[in-house]
């Protein structure tokens, strides 16, 4: 999950905000996720169409021919879930948050049969999962136990007041807010090949923000889905389950594969980005972990790092290798 803003001034408020299950917000100030708001939509979507599909909370956006990229501009997490469009299927890589079905827009988008994946099963990516039947996965254990879906406790953070642009969804019980219970229909593995028609998608095992976290490149369209491995803003590395080792594995190989693609789609905040990015993040996360950087701040915990204009958020425990068991899912974080 994203658990950032657009820059580091807002990261103090957003560790609040991701923290935080109680209604009080006193230490959120006025001008954090209100600013934010009040400049949408962020520059990279300001540049691609926005189509009719669009509705009161998602923002879709036709981000290359026959992908249609559906925001969540107004919840901070500003999750995005990729609709990829063949001649035979559709593939929706991620659901989103699930505080407002997600499947409508879907359907009005295009009348072919569609096939959900995830780019990892954190809570703001599965949130709409359950309104679909087909639905491929990895298969492991930490997968099948994010499957039950996540509880009010776990996610309460993200439906405080402060969280939202303009107040939540008119539908959405703030107090019992949660995301439900879903299965797969089958499961994937590094280096399948999706066909969805005259278009063929790869899967490629990213492992380091999660476990199960999954890439997907469009070879002959020079695209390159990324989920949470790299989106355009801070990147998170703090979760338990988050494996620095298999990070830097994930992200040299995202890398090497940028040199034959043109775009990049993450899972938060800009909707496409050009290629010529990961490099950079590949240079700044090695200079991360030589530990020859100091974080710019800490706060409850959390290690913010500016490095060559990336920027990490992540921990003492992650930086020291710390392992959780992760066969019992995410931590909620």
């Amino acid at each position: 999950m994203k658990k950032r803003y657009l820059n580091y001034l807002f990261i103090p408020i957003l560790v609040f905000l991701v923290s935080c299950v109680r209604e009080e917000a006193s230490y959120v100030e006025d001008s954090s996720f209100a600013d934010v708001c009040q400049s949408l939509p962020v520059p990279a979507n300001k540049l691609l169409p926005l189509n009719d599909a669009s509705t009161e909370w998602f923002q879709v956006y036709e981000s290359h021919k026959g992908v249609y990229s559906i925001v969540e501009p107004y919840q901070f997490q500003m999750s995005i879930s990729h609709l990829i469009l063949g001649d035979e299927r559709a593939l929706l890589f991620d659901t989103g948050m699930g505080m407002v079905p997600i499947k409508p827009v879907i359907e009005s988008l295009t009348d072919l049969p569609v096939t959900v994946l995830n780019s990892h099963t954190h809570f703001d990516h599965v949130g709409g999962n359950a309104e679909f039947d087909n639905i491929l996965a990895v298969d492991s254990h930490y997968t099948k136990a994010n499957m039950k879906g996540f509880s009010h406790k776990e996610v309460a953070g993200d439906v405080i007041d402060e969280a939202f642009c303009n107040g939540p969804p008119k539908n959405l019980d703030t107090e019992s807010y949660y995301t439900r219970a879903w299965s797969a229909e089958n499961f994937v593995v590094d280096g399948q090949i999706i066909d969805l028609g005259n278009r063929l998608i790869e899967v490629i095992h990213v492992p380091g923000h999660t476990p199960d976290a999954l890439a997907l490149i469009d070879r002959e369209n020079a695209l390159l889905f990324t989920g949470d491995t790299y989106y355009d803003d801070n990147l998170w590395l703090f979760s338990p389950e988050t494996d620095l080792d298999d990070y830097a594995e994930s992200i040299e190989k995202l890398a090497f594969l940028e040199q034959d693609i043109e775009y990049i789609f993450g899972a938060h905040t800009s909707a496409r980005v050009e290629a010529g990015v990961l490099k950079k993040v590949e240079q700044s996360f090695f200079k991360l972990r030589s530990g020859d950087n100091n974080p710019v701040d800490q706060i409850d915990g959390r290690l913010i790092y500016q490095i060559d204009g990336i920027n990490f958020v992540t921990s003492r425990a992650i930086l020291n290798g710390v392992k959780i068991d992760t066969s019992k899912g995410a931590s909620g974080l």
